[in-house]
C-alpha cells in the first residue's frame, strides 16, 4: 500500500518524529509512505512526492490551518485522490464544538481567524473518516486511533533488570537533574507547579533544570499582544532555579538530549487531559535513559501506560516524590521497564501502522 501523508512539518515541532517513524515502518512492513510536498534544504530528511494519484491514500495529520495545503496544491490533492481515500487525523481536538479548559481552547479564533464551524464544515469537506489520538472521542462518528506510538528500537540504552539500571543511572554523572523538551504553549500551568513543587530540593539533591524549546526565556511579545495565556511563564522563579533555556531540539536528537538528564515529565495541555489526547512524546520519552514523570490524569495513565506507570506519577508531594526516587531509584526503574514492556505490546509503531492499515480497508 502507498500512503500520502498530509502535513506541515518542522524539525522540532508537532508529528514530524510519529510521521518519520511511520515511514520507517512502513517499509519494514513492505508500503511505501511519503509526504506530500515539495522536498526543500529547510525540511526533515524525509520523502517528499506531488505525485497523489500514485498513491492509495491520503492522511491529513492536522494540528493547524497551514497543514491543509496552501492552493493550487490542495486543489491537486483534492482532485487526484477520492474523497473516500481521505483521512484527517485530528491531533488537536478541532473536531469538536468550541472546548475551553482553563485558558486553553481547541478553536483558536483570536489567533487565525477560523470558526468552530468552519474546522467541522472544512474537515467534513475534505473527508468522510476522521481519527483522533484519544480513547475516548466526544463527537458521534469519529474513530480513536491514537497515532502516536511507541519504537522499542529507538530505547536510548537497553536494561535487563530494574537493579542495573538504577545502579547505572545513579553513577551515571548526568548534565542535568531534568529536562523538558517541547515548546512553552499552554504548559506552564504543569511546568510552574512541577518547578515550585521541586525548589527544595533542586541546588542540594535534584542538580542542573534545563527547558528545551520556543518561547521559554520570555512572554512572546504576540501573546501580549492579543492577550493570550497560553505562553505564560514566571521568568523570576526560573532565574530562582537557575534554570537553562535552550532552543528547541531537532526531532532526531531528542532522546539523546532527554537522557542526559536524570528525569524529564511527561506534560499534556490542558485541552489534551480533558480529551485524553497523546502526544508524540506520551510515548517517546520511555525511549530516553531517564526517570519520567508523569503529569497525567490517572485513569489516562492505567489506560495508556498500564497499571505499572502510576508509580511514576508525580502526585501533590513533587519534593517528597523526587526525593524518594532519588532515594530508592530500583522501584522507580522497575515501573519504567515494566511500562516499555506494556508500551512494546500495545503501543509499537508496528502495531500501530496495522491498526491505521485495518482502518483504511475497513
Amino acid at each position: 500500500m502507498k500512503l500520502l501523508l498530509v502535513s506541515t512539518l518542522s524539525q522540532s515541532a508537532r508529528s514530524v518524529y510519529t510521521i518519520a517513524k511511520y515511514i520507517q515502518e512502513g517499509a519494514k512492513l513492505g508500503h511505501e509512505v511519503a509526504v506530500f510536498g515539495e522536498k526543500t534544504s529547510k525540511s526533515p530528511r524525509l520523502p517528499y512526492s506531488l505525485d497523489a494519484r500514485s498513491f492509495d491514500y491520503a492522511i491529513f495529520v492536522v494540528y493547524e490551518s497551514w497543514d491543509f495545503p496552501d492552493m493550487p496544491y490542495l486543489a491537486q490533492l483534492l482532485d487526484s485522490v477520492p474523497k473516500d481515500r481521505r483521512i484527517i487525523i485530528d491531533c488537536c481536538g478541532r473536531y469538536n464544538d468550541t472546548i475551553r479548559v482553563e485558558h486553553d481552547f481547541n478553536h483558536l479564533e483570536r489567533m487565525d481567524g477560523h470558526q468552530g464551524w468552519e474546522w467541522v464544515e472544512g474537515f467534513e469537506a475534505v473527508s468522510t473518516k476522521i481519527l483522533q489520538p484519544t480513547l475516548t472521542p466526544l463527537r458521534l462518528g469519529v474513530r480513536s486511533f491514537l497515532w502516536h506510538g511507541f519504537d522499542p528500537r529507538g530505547v536510548a540504552r537497553e536494561y535487563t533488570a530494574a537493579q542495573q539500571a538504577a545502579q547505572i543511572w545513579a553513577a551515571d554523572g548526568k548534565s542535568y537533574g531534568m529536562v523538558y523538551v517541547g515548546h512553552n504553549w499552554q504548559r506552564w500551568s504543569q511546568v510552574g507547579r512541577l518547578l515550585e513543587g521541586l525548589e527544595p530540593v533542586v541546588r542540594e539533591q535534584l542538580g542542573p533544570i534545563c527547558l528545551a524549546g520556543c518561547d521559554w526565556d520570555k512572554r512572546p511579545e504576540w501573546a501580549i499582544q492579543q492577550g493570550i495565556k497560553g505562553a505564560d511563564l514566571d521568568t523570576e522563579l526560573l532565574k530562582r532555579l537557575g534554570v537553562e533555556v535552550r532552543s528547541p531540539i531537532p526531532y532526531d536528537e531528542v532522546t539523546e538530549f532527554i537522557s542526559k538528564a536524570r528525569f524529564s515529565p511527561v506534560i499534556h495541555r490542558p485541552l489534551f487531559n480533558h480529551l485524553r489526547m497523546v502526544t508524540n512524546r506520551t510515548f517517546s520519552t520511555f525511549c530516553a535513559d531517564t526517570i519520567p514523570i508523569l503529569m497525567l490524569p490517572e485513569d489516562m495513565i492505567h489506560a495508556v501506560y498500564g497499571p505499572e506507570a502510576r508509580t511514576l506519577a508525580i502526585g501533590d508531594d513533587v519534593a517528597g516524590k523526587l526525593s524518594d526516587m532519588m532515594r530508592r531509584p530500583e522501584v522507580y526503574w522497575d515501573a519504567v521497564l515494566k511500562t516499555r514492556a506494556h508500551l512494546t505490546e500495545r503501543h509499537s509503531f508496528s502495531q500501530r501502522f496495522k491498526e491505521l492499515i485495518a482502518i483504511l480497508e475497513s
